[in-house]
């Protein structure tokens, strides 16, 4: 049995440790409180990420190596240098030259300086509008039309019309042996009060938007080895992998 072999036959055993898992739930519920993903950085932008997360995109965006990586909802901009960096490496390994497309509806002017003084800002594009109005979306449509490889994040606005309607509006676009990944599918999973007063909570998320838009979309599948494997994640459910 070779490496890779082992390392399936142990994220499989993880997935049926309920004791495990367990612990592990007990994890992200008590950090969340603390803020605990609001304090890492990527090459100095706060990415606002779980450790975990950030370990699997990179597994992904090497496997995918994509041509256009979407990403819904900037933030501080860590998560684009994160993708950019990736592409960088790429780039210098195999001469696959990729780009970030970013979207927000409101990038703050601070945020914005920052993100165009870094150096890796050259593979990144940012739009300013709501991810789901039709001219965001006739523009992304545009930026991908030729592309390859296609990988797609969503993390903007949490509620679960929102995210059901960028799925339905970006996850077409994701190609086939690649990701689209709905971060904080976990707000199904924690306790009413730590959504903090936001529009979201149990019934009304990421995850249901996700179970909601797989009824109808079996060309997309939820890669459950995923999170077996972080066992800490706030996207359980929430890696999707396109199949066909």
């Amino acid at each position: 049995m070779n490496f890779d072999q082992e390392v399936q036959q142990r994220i499989a055993a993880i997935g049926e440790d309920e004791a495990l898992k367990a612990r592990a739930a007990e994890f992200m519920q008590a950090s969340l409180a603390p803020k605990y993903s609001y304090n890492f950085s990527w090459l100095g932008r706060p990415i606002i990420q779980y450790p975990q997360d950030m370990v699997a995109m990179q597994e992904i965006i090497w496997q995918v190596q994509p041509d256009l990586i979407i990403e819904t909802g900037i933030a501080h901009g860590g998560s684009l240098i994160f993708s950019a960096s990736m592409l960088e490496l790429i780039a210098s390994c195999t001469g696959n030259q990729g780009e970030v497309l970013g979207l927000d509806i409101d990038i703050r002017p601070h945020n914005r300086a920052a993100i165009e003084a870094h150096p890796l800002f050259k593979r990144i594009t940012m739009l300013e509008g709501s991810s789901i109005a039709d001219d965001i979306i006739a523009q992304v449509t545009a930026k991908a039309a030729g592309k390859q490889r296609v990988l797609v994040c969503l993390d903007s606005n949490h509620t679960h019309d929102h995210v059901l309607a960028e799925l339905q509006a970006y996850a077409p676009l994701t190609s086939v042996g690649s990701y689209c990944v709905v971060m904080d599918t976990v707000v199904e999973d924690v306790a009413d009060e730590l959504s903090n007063n936001r529009p979201w909570g149990k019934g009304n998320n990421p995850k249901t938007a996700v179970w909601e838009y797989l009824k109808t979309h079996d060309e997309f599948k939820i890669d459950q080895s995923i999170h077996n494997k972080l066992l800490i994640t706030v996207a359980p459910d929430g890696y999707l992998k396109r199949v066909k």
